[in-house]
């Protein structure tokens, strides 16, 4: 070996032990990572808004969110959907509203500035959905331009054809509330009395009240929601208590004891709005609980009050402790130990929502957060499987166990397409996301790439198996999955560079020879967006364009998943593009800052594509560790 290379060699196991190092200080006692998920300004605006309704804002220090907004605030005076991204009009409206509710005058240079940024866009007539429904709970928009949602949605048998099983995870959790939200119709009055007039273009006098029309077979739902509306008028819905109470019901069954909803804060919101439209007191337990449960989502510094949209800590431990084992660390390890047996506690084994469309499955998944009974998900359980597999417990019967029981369950998750979803079973009705209601395009949960490629990946890595015929179904959807370009999309993540790490890790794994040309063509595809720094990064604008896959700024994460997916190739086909990869490498050592951490600014997380996206704090960390783990081992060999 040339001295050059021993250099690198040296400065690669350098940056590992400072990576291994950092992970080690941040592991919590009790054995997990947990890192902030950061999303836009929205999720913390609808929080101020929450407990203005409530009258819950003086118990807490909201004094604080308004530094944060005003310091989220860009130059051009709007707020960003992700980093970047130029202003986006619903986030900056909602951003807008929550300062005058925290008491910022009209008048406030930042928001003479937001206010032009918003006219510019359209005003508060082109924002989405959600965002008018927010203004209508304060009667800043009147509630006849918000989609009526009958209550009598509840009473809908699980056989029929639409009902609220037919919706995602998220979206059925944060809906169920609204319809009686909807149903009530309330304008709460706040102590700062606001109005936001000044952001109507035509001015609010001469403002449409109606839902926009798409002039396409779409405006049916536009009849249909006047004929709610008619009927709402002369008080004629069918099974209006009926609903509400069944609503009501199916709230309060689905709060877990640490007061969370669908481990997200829109349904918890949501819920907690409902409570307030249905009169219950502050004092409460469940809306004690609930407000608690908020509370937990919240990050406070000295002059900085924050809200995660959700948080993180199954996902983050189960990378967390893969990346120390591909790094180096010995399976019995104390930090991976404590880890282990920190998921194992975490195994969820009750019932929960995806039973109503998979009867034959039993309980044995995790979730994404701390408590989250009734929405475990794939992707999770998969990670957590391996994460297990690499850890050598002092139980390994209970663990073994514990994986026995996880891959029935994701084996009966199994989608009719052959692939697998997040969270539930042929959530695949795409007419749902043309309803007015629907305006985010995230009201089902089908089968993707990147969470079947998961599945197969666990398999391969940990030697476990399904009905043969079930992977060969797997298999043939992510064969048809793959791009003209040899890529593959991914849904949550940004994006096809995250899509194809993925894919690549699972065929590297489960059958290389079978699948080497079309790993070589996912390879040639990474290799084809390497940057000139070395790295890879992507735009989260490449789900609405798909003439920038691949494209994009380098950063620590993207960098980290393309050199696994290149990785795993060339120890699939022995073309190892070992140039490339070392440039990559070369990108992470070079950026790594002394205390051992990477830092990006952009969002490398997907939530809905093209209307929410996701900057996970720990992917800058654990990923990039994993690239160099196995960059390290490829070399020893």
């Amino acid at each position: 070996m040339h001295t050059q290379d021993r250099v690198k060699v040296k400065q690669v196991a350098q940056a590992i032990a400072a990576s291994q190092e950092y992970l080690l200080s941040i592991q919590n006692p009790a054995g997990y990572w947990w890192a902030e998920l950061e999303s836009n300004v929205t999720i913390t605006a609808e929080v101020v808004l929450l407990h203005k309704i409530w009258g819950t804002d003086q118990k807490r220090p909201l004094h604080k969110v308004a530094a944060y907004l005003l310091q989220e605030q860009r130059e051009h005076g709007g707020w960003e959907l992700f980093f970047g991204d130029g202003g986006e009009l619903s986030t900056s409206v909602e951003a807008y509203m929550a300062l005058r509710l925290l008491g910022v005058p009209a008048s406030d240079p930042a928001l003479v500035r937001a206010r032009k940024f918003i006219l510019e866009r359209g005003g508060v007539s082109k924002t989405r959905i959600f965002t008018k429904l927010h203004l209508a709970l304060i009667g800043c928009y009147n509630w006849r331009g918000i989609p009526s949602l009958p209550p009598w949605i509840m009473l809908l048998p699980e056989a029929f054809p639409v009902n609220i099983y037919e919706m995602s995870s998220w979206a059925r959790s944060s809906t169920v509330p609204l319809l009686i939200v909807c149903d009530r119709k309330p304008i709460f009055l706040t102590d700062q009395g606001i109005n936001l007039d000044e952001l109507y273009v035509e001015g609010v006098d001469k403002v449409q009240w109606e839902l926009p029309k798409n002039n396409d077979w779409t405006d049916l739902f536009l009849t249909l929601d006047d004929g709610f509306k008619l009927a709402e008028r002369l008080n004629l819905v069918p099974f209006r208590e009926e609903g509400i109470k069944a609503a009501e019901k199916w709230i309060l069954e689905r709060q877990e004891a640490t007061g969370d909803w669908g481990g997200i804060i829109p349904a918890m919101l949501n819920s907690m709005l409902a409570l307030r439209c249905l009169d219950y007191d502050q004092n409460d337990p469940i809306v004690e609980r609930g407000l608690q449960a908020i509370d937990n989502f919240a990050i406070e510094t000295e002059d900085c009050y924050r809200v995660q949209p959700c948080i993180s800590p199954i996902w983050d431990t189960a990378w967390a402790m893969r990346a120390l084992v591909d790094s180096g660390f010995a399976p019995d390890h104390p930090a991976v130990v404590r880890a282990g047996e920190w998921l194992l506690q975490k195994q969820i084994l009750d019932y929960g929502d995806w039973a109503v469309k998979n009867r034959q499955g039993k309980p044995g998944a995790w979730a994404f957060e701390f408590d989250n009974r009734f929405y475990p998900d794939v992707d999770d359980s998969a990670v957590v499987v391996m994460a297990l597999h690499q850890a050598k417990l002092p139980n390994e019967k209970i663990k073994q166990a514990a994986i026995a029981r996880a891959l029935k369950w994701i084996a009966s998750m199994q989608c009719k397409p052959g692939g697998w979803a997040a969270f539930d079973l042929d959530n695949d009705q795409d007419w749902l996301n043309s309803i007015p209601y629907g305006d985010l395009k995230a009201m089902i949960d089908p089968n993707t790439a990147d969470v079947t490629a998961r599945v197969v990946e666990m398999l391969g890595a940990c030697g476990l198996s399904i009905e043969p015929r079930n992977l060969d179904r797997a298999m043939s959807y992510l064969l048809n999955e793959q791009e003209t370009e040899g890529c593959w999309f991914g849904r949550w993540g940004v994006n096809y560079i995250y899509g194809t790490s993925g894919v690549l890790s699972a065929l590297a794994l489960i059958d290389p020879q079978k699948y080497k040309f079309d790993i070589e063509r996912g390879a040639a595809w990474l290799l084809g967006c390497q940057n000139p720094d070395g790295g890879w990064g992507e735009t989260c604008r490449s789900y609405d364009d798909p003439s920038l896959k691949g494209k994009g700024n380098s950063t620590a994460s993207q960098t980290a998943w393309a050199l696994i997916g290149l990785l795993a190739a060339g120890e699939a086909t022995g073309k190892l593009a070992l140039e490339a990869i070392e440039r990559g490498i070369n990108y992470l050592v070079t950026t790594q800052q002394p205390d051992g951490t990477w830092f990006e600014a952009d969002f490398t997380g997907t939530g809905f594509p093209c209307h929410f996206y996701l900057k996970y704090h720990m992917y800058q960390q654990y990923f990039p560790l994993i690239a160099l783990g196995r960059y390290q081992r490829m070399i020893d060999d």
